[in-house]
């Protein structure tokens, strides 16, 4: 399905859900209040609340804090919310202090030496691999 059609859904729920009409006139007043750049205009409320655009990526942020949902959900929906949980959850299984640890020091190397240790680490697995 579209994705603008599908970022229309999720706000428009959103809006609901916080006892907000889904209108572009509300829309437009709640957003400016929260905005501080240049407001937005009616037309382009209407537009997100209408299939027809989705805002940029800072706008998505203030719309996610009033509305007090995820913004990579108002975004993307739920799915997202589940992949990235999965994710996470196959990196903070079985790795303990030492492993984080560890990863914490590779990650405050230089992108060479990140490389060299990278190398290091496949020349290994590989050897082992072929046992």
């Amino acid at each position: 399905m579209n994705e603008k059609i599908e970022f229309t859904k999720r706000l428009r729920a959103a809006m609901t859900q916080a006892g907000y009409v889904a209108s572009p006139s509300v829309l437009e007043h709640e957003f400016n209040l929260r905005w501080p750049g240049k407001s937005i205009s009616n037309q382009a409320a209407w537009g997100w609340l209408n299939n027809r655009s989705i805002p940029m990526q800072d706008k998505m942020q203030v719309l996610a804090e009033w509305l007090k949902v995820e913004p990579e959900v108002l975004r993307f929906g739920e799915v997202v919310r589940k992949s990235v949980q999965s994710h996470k959850q196959r990196w903070t299984t079985g790795i303990g202090f030492q492993e984080r640890e560890t990863l914490e020091e590779f990650l405050a190397l230089s992108a060479p030496n990140r490389k060299v240790v990278r190398e290091v680490i496949a020349a290994f697995t590989k050897a082992e691999h072929a046992n």
